[in-house]
């Protein structure tokens, strides 16, 4: 009877012994303490308690939401900034050893850099330079968290939240650009059309009819809108054509 209670023991101690770790788990063992030199999983492993005990790390992407920061710019314009940091563990090992929370140290690293490298360029390259600065924040956060067996793998700065006396002076100097711009197109346009209206007349000054041509055309499309009355005025090139027009008077009909 006693061995049959010892060898129930037993099979009780190997079976809870037993643990599962999934396809994207590694197990980090200490056995009486020491770090085992390599992590365990996936699959069925065994951990002989109390002479073994076993941290589960998850390889797995973790999307981490940075809280907002208050930045203050380069050129002194106080800004709330937002991002998100994309990372995973690499080596499961050194994710435990060395750093207390790894995901914990990672956010308040990610904090702490969001707002000392914002805090370093202006304004505008901060709405404008997003791709580089989002590069630049992967790469210091990346070497910091190398240590740890952390991969950062992305920064994104997702949100930018400008006071409304700054949202108010961006409108008006958007609006300002924009109507520069359309007085600078404008301005163009009236360039061309002088020097297409200087071309055309350049032609109408070597031929004289055509400008009695073009005013029949102007006169065709006016009655074509069938207006009762039209306005229209005599140039004085159709009375020369008239005057040539006329057949010359011989010299001796005056006295007749």
């Amino acid at each position: 009877m006693p061995v049959l209670i010892f060898v129930l023991i037993v099979v009780l101690y190997v079976i809870s012994s037993i643990k599962i770790l999934t396809e994207y788990e590694r197990g980090v063992i200490f056995r009486l303490g020491k770090l085992l030199p390599q992590p365990k999983g996936p699959g069925v492993i065994l951990v002989f308690a109390p002479i073994d005990r076993i941290v589960r790390v998850s390889l797995r992407t973790i999307v981490m939401d940075v809280p907002p920061q208050d930045v203050i710019t380069k050129d002194n314009v106080s800004v709330k900034v937002n991002a998100v940091v994309f990372f995973r563990v690499i080596d499961p090992r050194r994710a435990i050893v060395e750093v207390e929370n790894y995901h914990y140290a990672t956010s308040q690293l990610a904090q702490t850099t969001l707002r000392s490298v914002l805090g370093q360029v202006e304004l505008d390259d901060l709405l404008s330079e997003r791709e580089r600065l989002n590069q630049r924040l992967q790469q210091i956060l990346d070497l910091h968290t190398d240590p740890w067996g952390v991969k950062v793998s992305a920064v994104e700065v997702k949100h930018v939240d400008l006071p409304p006396d700054m949202q108010r002076a961006i409108a008006r100097q958007a609006e300002a650009e924009r109507e520069k711009r359309a007085k600078i197109i404008h301005a163009e346009g009236e360039y061309a059309a002088s020097r297409r209206l200087a071309d055309a007349a350049a032609i109408i000054a070597t031929e004289p009819v055509t400008i009695t041509l073009r005013y029949l055309q102007t006169l065709t499309e006016i009655a074509s809108e069938k207006n009762s009355t039209i306005i229209f005025p005599l140039p004085i090139e159709l009375l020369n054509l008239l005057v040539k027009a006329q057949p010359a008077k011989e010299p001796g009909s005056a006295g007749q």
